[in-house]
């Protein structure tokens, strides 16, 4: 009798122990599979500050929140250019005077997907006068490449003017940058032509909003 019993206890205690192990394995299984599936929250990356953007005398600029998402409206040149896939976020800037920018920052899916937005939006903003002008009939615009700039990944600068007959001329400046696998574009626009563009400020200003990136 004392025998049988302890037999008994002896398997029960196994039994309990083996569904216990199980238990916590399949525990175990599940906090592993869920970390593995879970996908990391991206960071918002670093952003220009109203102090960053071009000064002027009389110029006093307002930056806004950085939002998450693109802006309402694509900036001049950049229309189908940001992408359906990837984070996006943007902040706009304004001043007490008729000069705007934006700054729009995109964590592509990888490193080469961040290349080939860069090289296509490049491709778009040198295209935009043309286009500009085909979509336009009777205005006139113009555009200069203003060069690389070495920071990170490379950015690169370029200047559109369009005008049409019934109102002044615009004048607008587009900065494309990138480091690893995020895209920012920097954008400044006012009326005028391109001689009256700050060109060496907006390229500090596009060289910092690409340091900032990370």
């Amino acid at each position: 009798m004392t025998t049988g019993w302890k037999t008994t206890r002896r398997t029960t205690r196994r039994a309990l122990t083996t569904a216990a192990t199980a238990t916590l394995a399949g525990a175990l299984a599940l906090s592993v599979s869920g970390s593995v599936q879970a996908a990391p929250k991206a960071t918002t990356p670093g952003f220009l500050t109203a102090k960053d953007m071009p000064q002027a005398q009389g110029n006093f600029w307002t930056a806004g929140a950085v939002t998450g998402g693109a802006p309402e409206t694509d900036p001049f040149c950049l229309e189908n250019v940001l992408p359906a896939k990837g984070t996006t976020w943007h902040r706009q800037f304004v001043t007490d005077l008729d000069t705007t920018g934006a700054q729009v920052s995109v964590r592509a899916p990888s490193t080469a997907a961040a290349k080939k937005l860069a090289t296509s939006a490049e491709a778009a903003v040198a295209a935009c006068a043309a286009d500009w002008l085909r979509d336009t009939p009777g205005g006139t615009a113009s555009w200069d490449d203003y060069g690389r700039i070495a920071v990170e990944e490379g950015a690169r600068v370029i200047g559109v003017g369009v005008a049409i007959p019934e109102a002044g001329p615009g004048v607008h400046l587009l900065g494309i940058g990138r480091d690893g696998d995020t895209v920012t574009f920097v954008t400044w626009g006012q009326l005028g032509d391109l001689s009256q563009a700050p060109v060496a400020a907006f390229k500090k200003t596009t060289t910092t909003a690409v340091n900032k990136l990370r």
